[in-house]
């Protein structure tokens, strides 16, 4: 697969929806000063080549009452359950994101949660597990850092 090439156009029409998904393409090209057709065909080419897959939503958890965030580390018995444990996991909807680690844990889960009672009800969920044996839960203080914005511009400004 052939990389796909970004021209200035298409890396100033990525910046405006890195900063808001949500612009129209007519905003879009107002300010850009191209027509809001060529926006469209860009961003789906873009779409066809795999570059844009989605938008996304951004919420406020502390106002929606899921202020408490967990890392929750996962042991398995046998890594030939690596799969199986993860199919689980992603049936617990408080679990937001979940990596296959090397290392300390075999996965690597966030959860977030209305409090520590909830938090510890979602643990229990997860210790459930056939095939976890035990789990390592750190409670994170505070998100100081969750802007993927940054890395997009910066990755994008690669191509």
């Amino acid at each position: 697969m052939s990389k796909f090439k970004l021209d200035d156009t298409d890396h100033n029409i990525l910046d405006l929806l890195i900063d808001n998904t949500r612009t129209p393409f007519t905003d879009i090209a107002k300010k850009l000063d191209i027509s809001a057709g060529t926006v469209h065909v860009r961003v789906k080419k873009m779409e066809e080549a795999g570059i844009i897959t989605g938008s996304s939503l951004q919420v406020d958890y502390n106002k929606l009452g899921y202020s408490f965030i967990a890392y929750v580390g996962v042991f398995i018995f046998k890594t030939s359950q690596t799969q199986f444990v993860m199919e689980r996991i992603s049936e617990i909807p408080y679990i937001t994101v979940a990596h296959v680690t090397t290392g300390k844990f075999n996965i690597f889960c966030k959860i977030r949660a209305r409090d520590t009672a909830h938090a510890k009800d979602i643990i229990y969920q997860i210790d459930d597990i056939e095939g976890v044996s035990r789990t390592e839960t750190m409670i994170s203080m505070e998100e100081s850092i969750n802007d993927k914005k940054r890395l997009l511009h910066s990755i994008f400004s690669q191509i």
